[in-house]
């Protein structure tokens, strides 16, 4: 469960010390990316806690989403097309989706606690 959490706060400290430009003209395909990425590791963390985490099912679905969701970005790029709007609602639904789960997990986590410890003992 702390492996996915470990390599974000790893991703966020790299990003912000080292020096990595990426061009203007790059930005909406890496955006894109790094959603489809995020919803992959939310998806992870939520499929962890329900006790259905598969490595190879997060790795491919990880590269898989950040590729076609560039790809999409691409092509409507081509086709003169905002194709990565699509992309931007899906991968962020299933990202708020994938947060609201794992806040629910929690919540329901210290619900059970408080109500463990409010019971009283007969």
């Amino acid at each position: 469960m702390w492996l996915p959490l470990i390599g974000i706060l790893i991703g966020i400290i790299l990003g912000m010390t080292l020096p990595i430009n990426i061009p203007t003209a790059y930005s909406s395909y890496m955006s894109i990316a790094v959603l489809a990425a995020l919803d992959s590791v939310f998806g992870g963390i939520r499929a962890s806690l329900d006790r259905k985490f598969e490595s190879d099912v997060f790795i491919s679905g990880f590269f898989g989403n950040a590729i076609l969701a560039a790809g999409l970005a691409y092509i409507g790029d081509r086709l003169d097309v905002p194709i990565y709007l699509c992309a931007i609602f899906v991968f962020g639904y299933r990202l708020f989706n994938n947060f609201a789960q794992i806040r629910r997990h929690f919540l329901g986590l210290l619900r059970k606690k408080s109500y463990v410890q409010e019971k009283p003992d007969k």
